[in-house]
């Protein structure tokens, strides 16, 4: 597999050069297309008597307010590209979550901004990340904090033997094969082979041509998450690789431990399929 098009995903509110450039990048590295996506809609105005004209007035005004952003964002974006003409741009009022997981069918990665703590979060402008990896169905890139362009020479596979992290082991290849070192970690909780399990995959990527080696610490140590996140820093990881499992519930997404906690560190890159 190989990244044709990759999507990135810019919030109407956000500071975006950072991210255009360090998907813009990616893009050129992979000789990929890339589109920039950008879709955020207006909060509901509750009418204040029988006459809803000013509710009405309050509505079209965000939606104008957006469509600026927009119209500007997109200038931004296609100027930051040089007018390439492998790159494109997708704006349009709606739900940012729910827009881009439904045009997630156009990409083979689509790259985010890193999260930011829920309750901070507005999600009629902002991304909710948990969401859309649920529901995309494509690989999520979620850049560090300080989005420097990505090179992945040094890659954290974060391993446990679940159709998740498949998944992800095989959406990343196309960063794996180029990678210098790979090292696949996993946390010994005392279930069913580790050593055996981390084995089969260590054997997996080196007959797809990556230089991979294994790593298993004993959960006694400390919590997975932080021993994850330790080895990561100890590495000098440019990327982490996990699978994002969990489950939908009204108005919240859960997600196990491991996912989350590195879903909220915004030191590294990571790279996260359901």
């Amino acid at each position: 597999m190989a990244f044709k098009t990759i999507m990135v995903q810019l919030d109407v509110d956000a500071i975006v050069a950072p991210l255009i450039s360090m998907a813009w990048d990616l893009a050129q590295r992979h000789e990929a297309d890339l589109i920039g996506f950008c879709v955020a809609e207006p909060h509901f105005v509750m009418p204040t008597g029988v006459d809803d004209r000013a509710a009405t007035k309050a509505t079209w005004s965000q939606v104008e307010d957006i469509e600026g952003r927009l119209n500007c964002l997109s200038e931004e974006f296609l100027s930051a590209v040089n007018g390439s003409n492998r790159a494109s741009w997708r704006g349009a009022i709606g739900n940012p979550t729910r827009q881009l997981a439904l045009n997630a069918r156009a990409a083979d990665l689509i790259v985010t901004g890193s999260p930011t703590s829920d309750l901070l979060v507005d999600h009629h402008r902002t991304l909710d990340t948990a969401s859309l990896i649920l529901a995309a169905g494509r690989p999520i890139l979620a850049a560090s904090e300080t989005p420097a362009p990505i090179r992945a020479e040094t890659i954290l596979i974060a391993w446990n033997d679940t159709r998740e992290a498949r998944r992800a082991v095989v959406d990343a290849m196309p960063f794996l094969i180029n990678a210098r070192d790979v090292v696949i970690a996993t946390v010994d909780n005392g279930g069913p082979a580790p050593q055996e399990n981390v084995a089969d995959i260590e054997l997996f990527l080196t007959r797809h041509g990556v230089k991979a080696r294994s790593e298993v610490s004993d959960a006694r140590r400390s919590e997975p998450a932080e021993i994850l996140l330790q080895i990561g820093q100890e590495i000098a990881a440019d990327l982490i690789v996990l699978g994002g499992y969990g489950h939908s519930r009204v108005r919240e997404t859960t997600f196990g431990g491991v996912t989350r906690s590195v879903l909220q560190s915004g030191s590294f890159h990571r790279l996260i399929s359901n």
